[in-house]
C-alpha cells in the first residue's frame, strides 16, 4: 500500500512539466557536483563552490537589467571569476580563502545594488538567493543537459589526471603532468556546474551540492574511488528526495535538498562510529 502510494505520489509529480525539468537538470548538476566536490574537498579549496555561487549572483543580477539570458550571461562571467581565484591563489599574496571571501562578497555586493538600481528588491531576489524550481524554462533545461554531460564526459576522460593532481600537485608536476592545465580544468568545470544549479538551488544553497556528498562519502568510505562513487550516489538519492519532499510539504526545493544531505551526513557519521566501536570490541 505505501509503495502503491509513493508511486501515485511520482505520478503526480511527473505529470508536471516544469517538475520533470526540475528533476532531470537537477540530478545531472547534482552528479557533478558530487564528483567535483571530492577534489575540492580535499585539496581543501571547498569553499570556492561558494565563492563561485555569489559571483553568479550578481552575474544574473546583470543579465536581469540587460534583460539578457541568465545562463549566456553567467556562465562565462563565473568561469572567469573561477580562473581569477585560480591565478590569485597562486601568484598573489591573498591566497586561498581570503581570495574566495573578496571576490564573494565583492560579487554579492554588486549584484545587490545593480537590483536595487533596476528591478529593486523584489520576488526575483530570494529566487536568486535561495532558488525556485520553476526558474528552468525549455531553452535553460537543453542547455543545462548538454553542459552536463560535456563536464561528466571530461571528467571521466581525465579522471587519472584529477586523482594525480588532487593528491600530490607536487609529485603529479615532477612526473611531467601538466598541473595547471588541470587545475583550471577543475576550476572551469566547476564554474559551468555552479551556475547551472544556481539557478535552483540559489546562490546560498548550491555549494552544499559540492561539499555535502564528498564530506559524507569520506565518513565511511577511504579510497578515492570509493568515495567519488559513493558521493555521486549521495548526491543524486538526496536531490531526488529533497525534492519529493520539497512537493509534499511545500518546502523550497534547496532547503530541502540541503537538509537531506545534512540527515545523510549524520547517518554515515553515526554508522562510522558504531563501525568503530564494532572493531574496538
Amino acid at each position: 500500500m505505501i509503495g502503491f502510494t509513493f508511486i501515485e505520489i511520482l505520478g503526480e509529480m511527473f505529470s508536471y512539466t516544469f517538475l520533470v525539468r526540475a528533476v532531470i537538470v537537477g540530478l545531472l548538476v547534482s552528479l557533478c557536483a558530487s564528483l567535483l566536490g571530492v577534489s575540492l574537498v580535499l585539496k581543501r579549496y571547498s569553499m570556492i563552490g561558494d565563492g563561485l555561487s555569489h559571483v553568479g549572483f550578481g552575474a544574473l543580477a546583470l543579465a536581469a537589467a540587460l534583460n539578457m539570458a541568465p545562463l549566456t550571461v553567467s556562465i562565462p562571467i563565473v568561469v572567469l571569476a573561477a580562473f581569477l581565484l585560480l591565478r590569485l591563489s597562486e601568484n598573489s599574496p591573498i591566497k586561498g580563502d581570503a581570495a574566495i571571501a573578496l571576490i564573494s562578497t565583492a560579487s554579492l555586493a554588486l549584484g545587490v545594488v545593480i537590483i536595487s538600481m533596476t528591478t529593486g528588491m523584489n520576488t526575483d531576489v530570494c529566487n536568486y538567493l535561495f532558488g525556485s524550481i520553476l526558474a528552468m524554462s525549455k531553452a535553460d533545461v537543453y542547455l543545462s543537459i548538454t553542459l552536463s554531460v560535456i563536464v561528466l564526459t571530461l571528467f571521466v576522460i581525465f579522471y587519472h589526471k584529477i586523482f594525480a593532481v588532487t593528491f600530490d600537485e607536487t609529485f603529479a608536476k615532477a612526473t611531467g603532468i601538466k598541473t595547471g592545465i588541470y587545475n583550471m580544468l577543475i576550476a572551469l568545470l566547476t564554474a559551468v556546474t555552479i551556475v547551472l544549479g544556481m539557478r535552483m538551488m540559489g546562490a546560498l544553497l548550491i555549494s552544499a551540492l559540492i561539499i555535502f556528498p564528498a564530506l559524507t562519502s569520506m565518513r565511511l568510505c577511504k579510497r578515492f574511488r570509493t568515495v567519488t562513487v559513493s558521493a555521486a550516489a549521495v548526491s543524486v538519492s538526496c536531490f531526488f528526495t529533497g525534492v519529493v519532499i520539497s512537493y509534499l510539504y511545500a518546502i523550497p526545493t534547496g532547503a530541502s535538498v540541503v537538509m537531506v544531505n545534512i540527515g545523510a551526513f549524520c547517518l554515515f557519521g553515526l554508522i562510522n562510529i558504531l563501525k568503530q566501536k564494532r572493531i574496538q570490541i
